[in-house]
């Protein structure tokens, strides 16, 4: 089952499940604000993904910025840091399988459909 991790409030996030729902294939709407993933379910992600979770941390965002920036944190903190602070969360994720992409732009997203 192919999974988006979908924030409703990003366009690029949009743009990604809009892809998804014109593929005509099935698929998980994850609103990851609200269902904030388990640190096992983090770690899933990122081993489709091949990347480490400091590269899966949107560093523009605030929190980030205000509480993170420019302190040495091992992966466990980062991924404490997402789950505690969800909005770090790089989006649309999309899993299918055990590939997954950052769509970013949203078209990387047809490469694991």
């Amino acid at each position: 089952m192919i999974k988006i991790y979908h924030n409703p409030r990003c366009r690029k996030s949009r743009e990604g499940l809009e892809l998804l729902e014109n593929s005509g294939k099935e698929f998980e709407v994850i609103k990851y604000l609200e269902q904030v993933p388990t640190k096992k379910e983090l770690r899933d992600v990122l081993n489709c993904l091949g990347i480490t979770p400091e590269n899966l941390v949107r560093k523009n965002e605030a929190i980030w910025k205000e509480k993170f920036r420019g302190r040495l944190l091992s992966d466990e903190e980062i991924l404490d840091a997402m789950i505690s602070y969800p909005k770090l969360i790089e989006r649309p994720i999309v899993v299918n399988g055990n590939k997954a992409v950052i769509g970013r732009p949203p078209e990387k997203i047809n490469t694991i459909l």
